[in-house]
């Protein structure tokens, strides 16, 4: 594409928010890595931020840490994920108070994967919220959230059918979503092909895409694996020969990401989520190229006053 019309297009095109993904520090090392990426994400005046909660809900107490801390010595406006698994509905439900009375009024609600880990049978907590529509509908039941859920493109791993999966995200809509946040691809087609199926469905909520960007081959084909995402051969050939070398994969990944993010804007994109794995450096550049600018000025994040 020419100079000019790419010019042209940047001046015609809506403006574009974001919103970042961060999941709990396990260790001090971590928790650094994680506060380096937020000051450094912060600036760029994030939609808002969510924090992850682990398989089989094993990070509840450092997700609920790390969104306090967030809401209190930041200005970011947290999202708190919120999974059915490994409690029952008082347990879930204290929890979802405690957040309304932090202030944060935005949850991420997940079904989670079940506490037996990936790949085997989900089994509803006894005395717990069953599916993801019914955690929306408990949510709502105690104060007027915010609730973002998730949609997969190429369908959950364990749904039979596209079909069958947006029948469950027309649940949670019907349930009280607000926003629907999308699993990592990437080829674009397949966002806009989900996306025409979902508005064929009565479904008008926000569908946003989510955008890994991917600096580990590996790392992302296990992640690919494990979410139903395919990983197209193309991707593969452009980090041969690369395993030794992250400076290169570092600038490849940086070129895949960009190129991926410029085209869902070009096609009318306004809103993108990125799985930022705890790194800042990479998002940032793409955010830049997006048109995202830091106020100048602007403190890093963990000296604001929340």
């Amino acid at each position: 594409m020419s100079g000019s019309v790419r010019a042209s297009r940047e001046t015609e095109r809506a403006p574009v928010s974001v919103s970042f993904e961060f999941f709990p520090p396990r260790t001090e090392e971590m928790e650094k890595t994680l506060w380096a990426s937020i000051d450094r994400l912060a600036p760029l005046g994030p939609k808002f931020v969510s924090v992850t909660y682990g398989a089989g809900g094993s990070t509840r107490e450092r997700t609920h840490n790390t969104v306090a801390r967030i809401a209190h010595e930041t200005n970011l406006k947290p999202a708190a994920h919120l999974t059915c698994v490994a409690a029952s509905r008082d347990e879930v439900d204290e929890v979802i108070r405690s957040y309304k009375a932090a202030g944060i009024n935005h949850i991420v609600a997940l079904r989670g994967d079940p506490v037996t880990g990936v790949g085997t049978p989900y089994v509803p907590h006894p005395q717990g919220y069953a599916y993801a529509d019914d955690l929306v509908k408990g949510i709502r039941a105690i104060g007027d959230f915010e609730v973002s859920v998730s949609a997969y493109p190429e369908k959950h791993p364990e749904s039979p059918s596209i079909e069958a999966d947006l029948g469950h995200l027309k649940a949670k809509v019907e349930a009280g979503a607000t926003r629907a946040i999308t699993q990592f691809f990437f080829e674009n087609d397949i966002y806009f092909r989900y996306l025409d199926k979902v508005r064929a469905h009565g479904i008008d909520i926000p569908i946003v895409p989510g955008i890994l960007p991917v600096t580990n081959f590996k790392q992302a084909s296990s992640f690919a694996a494990r979410t139903g995402a395919s990983v197209p051969a193309w991707l593969l050939k452009r980090f041969e020969g690369l395993d030794n070398d992250p400076e290169t994969r570092k600038l490849i990944a940086a070129a895949i990401a960009a190129e991926q993010v410029m085209d869902l804007v070009d096609r009318g994109v306004t809103e993108i989520h990125f799985y930022t794995l705890n790194r800042a450096d990479l998002v940032y550049a793409i955010c830049h190229l997006l048109g995202l600018r830091p106020k100048v000025g602007q403190a890093p994040a963990t000296q604001m006053a929340g």
